[in-house]
Formats: C-alpha cells, sequence, structure tokens
C-alpha cells in the first residue's frame, strides 16, 4: 500500500499575526496507523520541504502517544523535513491519500489547484480518501465527475462550528468548515465536541477534530482492505 499524506504549507493565522500550520496528532496519529500496518508513506505539501508546525499542536496538553513517538522518531522527522512539492504527485502512484489537518488548509490547500485536481483524481479513479478536523474544507471547490460538489449528497463531518467557537477562532477563519460542507450539500453530522467522530461514505472518510485522527486513518485502511 502506498498512502500519500499531505499538508499544509500556510503558517501565517489569518491578520492575528500568530502562527498556524498542521496539527501534529492528526499527522502522527494516522501516520503510525498507515505504517504499523505496512503501508509506504509518503509526505506532501504545497511548497515542499518542511511544512509549518501549529504550534499550539506542540503544547504540553496536546501530546498524545503518537504525537511523543512521532518527535523521536528519526525517520519520521526527516520525511517531514523534506515533504514532496504537492504538484510533482500523481494519484496513479498511490492507493489512498489522508488530508491532516490544522487551521492551514483553509488558506492554502482549499484553493490549491494542485490539491484539487489530486483529489478529484483520487475520486475519479474509485480510491480511498481521507479528510481530518480542517481539512474536510479543502473540498470547498473540489467536483465529482457529474460536476457537482464531491460532497453533495453524502455523509461528512468535520470541524463544528462550536469547536471553532471554543478556540476563539471563528472570526479569524476564511470560513467554516461546517458551514462549507452544508452549502456544498453534504449531508452534514457531528459527534460530542472534541470527541472521535467519523464518517464513512464510498470511498470518502472525514473526521471531525484531532481526537478522530486515528480512527478516520482506520476507516482509510479498512477501505483499502476491503
Amino acid at each position: 500500500m502506498n498512502i500519500l499524506l499531505v499538508l499544509t504549507s500556510h503558517d501565517q493565522l489569518g491578520d492575528t499575526g500568530k502562527k498556524t500550520g498542521f496539527w501534529l496528532e492528526e499527522l502522527a496519529a494516522p501516520y503510525y496507523a498507515l505504517k504499523d500496518a505496512g503501508a509506504e508513506v509518503v509526505l506532501a505539501s504545497p511548497k515542499g520541504g518542511q511544512p509549518p508546525l501549529d504550534p499550539k499542536s506542540d503544547d504540553a496538553d496536546a501530546q498524545t502517544d503518537d504525537t511523543r513517538r512521532f518527535k523521536a522518531d528519526a525517520e519520521a522527522q526527516a520525511a517531514l523535513a523534506s515533504t514532496v512539492v504537492l504538484s510533482s504527485v500523481k494519484a496513479d502512484d498511490f492507493d489512498a491519500v489522508f488530508y491532516p489537518g490544522g487551521h492551514g488548509p483553509l488558506w492554502d490547500l482549499a484553493n490549491d489547484a494542485d490539491s484539487i485536481a489530486l483529489i478529484e483524481a483520487f475520486a475519479k479513479a474509485d480510491k480511498p480518501t481521507g479528510f481530518v478536523c480542517h481539512a474536510p474544507g479543502v473540498l470547498k471547490s473540489v467536483t465529482g465527475a457529474d460536476g457537482k460538489p464531491l460532497v453533495q449528497g453524502r455523509k461528512v463531518t468535520g470541524f463544528t462550528n462550536s469547536e471553532e467557537d471554543a478556540v476563539g477562532l471563528t472570526d479569524v477563519v476564511p470560513f467554516l468548515v461546517e458551514n462549507v460542507l452544508i452549502a456544498n450539500g453534504g449531508d452534514y453530522s457531528k459527534g460530542p465536541d472534541w470527541g472521535s467522530y467519523v464518517q464513512t461514505d464510498g470511498k470518502l472518510v472525514t473526521g471531525q477534530n484531532p481526537g478522530s485522527s486515528r480512527e478516520a486513518a482506520e476507516a482509510l485502511l479498512g477501505l483499502l482492505k476491503a
């Protein structure tokens, strides 16, 4: 199994002067769920090289067994420091793709032509695609073969409006994930804030928040093994 993980290259949290990026748990948990299942994992980002880490995801209270393992893993750190440039990636070379969240993707990947085309290629080939937390927002402009939004009529979840409000960024982010998924016709549902909640519809997997990261990756694996 060859699985692509796509990370953000965006590090500015709107006009706040604060930093953002990818969320560590949302990379680490899927990375090990996939690697431990025998998958070959390749990391990519729009700019390539070292993607920005959301500093809040590196706080002591945000650490998990997976994040601690990742930070101590020389091979994982080397892969993170040298992500491949997204425009060079082809869906044909991979069996599935997974997008970790963090706020960064709302600014770059949601509008990135290479990312949009890549997801559409995976969907057209009926290959599994996974997105967790804010990453379902990157589906904003993705369409299916029928030209309609990829999420239209499909069961989806993603970072909730109440979770965004809880972190105080409702008026900072360029759009709210929950609102965009609903506006695009998605059959949006959610679990309790911060609890693991995952939806699978066909080959599309979406997870609600950081705590959903491992379950979402395991759902992706389940589709590959089906």
